[in-house]
């Protein structure tokens, strides 16, 4: 048996924190530990009660004064994107047009799709990500490179190859039937080996046909425990263009729904320029608003409602969006959400932010038992973050007196190089 004690100051959270004050809904300690035996975490809280419960010679490893977490989970996250962040555009269709689709033609190639790979995992975990839910390529290839990495390096990953048969590139197209078939094979070889976690992942209404989504309905029928992901309510003009295909809807949403996609399993990408009647439909169903801020921003695409959205019930989850968004950074993604809050004069408390970042985005994957927490059980992804990380953030520390003050200076200073250490399953993978 294997075993570590990781000693720091240690935060965790229960729940989503109801105030900025609701010290319920998380555990702190100033003088922590997190004991990790066989890849999982066994014990987390005061280091002294910590220590007396671990194994007689369990190796010691001081932190302090670093704060440990769960690492960052990346609910919404493009695989074949990564050449193409950056990418000057007016709007989300032209940037598709222009550069996407024209890059993610190139995960045809089997040696592209693995050089890839490897850069986009080395990149998630630089920044403290360690588990993503991402769109591959429209190629069966690119999922089968993005699962074999992330088992070579025993990643909890979620991924999907992309169905997508109209209004794209020829190349870039499959059909109804093939990318049924392709994504019922992607199933077979990779969900629940190793880590792995498969996504039915229709790109989104404009680029599938009614038959495509029927296709991923019944995918979804058949493995009702698979995550499903799409985009959704993003941009004004893909909204229209979305109607004009689906005359029969009442809204974007319900061209979901109408094929059996919007289920509690379901994560909508954006999810921002909503009707009253679609928030409550997304919130009957369970499913999931996945906020992307530096991608919102980055292509004008609006400013998510995140009172309105919470007082509608509809759960949330926030994300990169990496091509689109800006940063692989889920620290600047925070910070971008909470000024977009702050522009729609709505205060978001860095409390809530981080649990949405670790605990409250492992609940949108329905995998908050195996991460997002240090909680005994838990599958041992953490991160060990430095808030004096820059000359700046150093002297900013000076004054800081309280968590809040701490994590607040952390999303809005921080970024990869305040991520000091990430654990994967107990093994230190950055130092």
């Amino acid at each position: 048996m294997t075993a570590r004690l990781l000693r720091g100051r240690v935060l965790s959270f229960r729940s989503r924190p109801g105030a900025r004050d609701d010290h319920g809904s998380y555990l702190f300690e100033d003088n922590g530990a997190v004991l990790i035996e066989n890849g999982k975490i066994s014990a987390c809280g005061a280091y002294d009660e910590v220590r007396l419960a671990s194994p007689l010679g369990v190796e010691v490893i001081d932190h302090r004064p670093l704060l440990l977490m769960a690492g960052f989970i990346d609910p919404h996250i493009h695989f074949p994107q990564m050449q193409v962040t950056a990418s000057y555009a007016a709007n989300l269709l032209e940037w598709l047009g222009t550069y996407t689709f024209v890059e993610e033609q190139k995960f045809a190639d089997a040696d592209h799709a693995a050089r890839f790979a490897k850069l986009f995992f080395d990149e998630l975990l630089r920044h403290g990500t360690t588990t993503a839910a991402a769109y591959c390529s429209v190629h069966r290839g690119s999922a089968d490179a993005f699962f074999a990495e992330a088992t070579r390096r025993n990643l909890l990953m979620v991924g999907g190859k992309v169905m997508m048969d109209r209004n794209a590139p020829e190349a870039l197209t499959d059909t109804a039937q093939s990318g049924y078939d392709d994504t019922r094979a992607v199933i077979k070889a990779w969900h629940g080996k190793g880590r792995n976690h498969v996504a039915i992942t229709p790109r989104f209404a404009i680029t599938s046909s009614p038959a495509q989504l029927e296709a991923a309905g019944t995918l979804a029928r058949e493995h009702p425990d698979l995550l499903i992901q799409t985009h959704l309510s993003e941009n004004n003009a893909e909204i229209a263009y979305t109607l004009e295909l689906y005359p029969e809807a009442r809204d974007y949403t319900d061209v979901y729904a109408l094929h059996g996609l919007l289920t509690r399993k379901t994560l909508l990408g954006h999810a921002i320029h909503l009707s009253d009647r679609e928030m409550a439909a997304i919130a009957e169903a369970g499913a999931v608003a996945v906020h992307c801020p530096t991608s919102n921003l980055f292509l004008g695409s609006g400013l998510f409602d995140l009172r309105r959205i919470k007082e509608h019930g509809v759960r949330t989850a926030v994300a990169t969006d990496i091509g689109g968004g800006s940063s692989y950074s889920m620290l600047r993604t925070m910070d971008e959400a909470y000024k977009i809050q702050q522009l729609r004069s709505h205060r978001l408390p860095p409390i809530e932010s981080f649990w949405q970042a670790t605990r409250g985005n492992a609940e949108a994957l329905g995998l908050a038992d195996r991460i997002g927490t240090l909680e005994p059980g838990s599958d041992a992804d953490i991160i060990a973050l430095d808030a004096r990380a820059t000359p700046a953030m150093r002297i900013r520390m000076e004054t800081v007196k309280t968590l809040e003050e701490e994590l607040f200076l952390l999303q809005t200073m921080g970024d990869d190089r305040s991520v000091r250490h990430v654990y994967i399953a107990g093994e230190i993978v950055t130092a």
